[in-house]
């Protein structure tokens, strides 16, 4: 099955959402990334057994410094889904993909 979601996504496949750090998300965003979505495994479901819960902390985390930075804490998720749950995928990718358009350009994004 294909499945069908926006070009402009860029996947980054890690081995668990619990090897995303902070300072990774914060990268992405330096880099001139609109906008960041961590999808990992199940809540209670993880390989590593609890990187999924490590990761929405961290997500959490940087929802806070984004808006005390004026970025906006709308710019990044986090999702959990099954491997089987690709259709499920494709609508969160579009989701998000449609929230970071109405919000417009990273205000960090350097220019030039």
């Amino acid at each position: 099955m294909r499945l069908s979601y926006p070009t402009n996504i860029k996947i980054v496949k890690v081995p668990c959402t619990g090897r995303v750090d902070i300072i990774h998300i914060l990268k992405a965003f330096e880099g001139g990334a609109d906008g960041v979505c961590l999808v990992g495994c199940l809540e209670g479901d993880c390989h590593y057994l609890r990187g999924n819960l490590r990761a929405r902390k961290r997500v959490e985390h940087v929802k806070l410094l984004l808006e005390e930075s004026g970025i906006g804490k709308e710019r990044v998720a986090m999702h959990n889904l099954s491997s089987a749950q690709g259709q499920r995928f494709a609508e969160i990718a579009r989701e998000m993909t449609e929230k970071i358009r109405a919000l417009g350009p990273n205000p960090a994004r350097k220019t030039g």
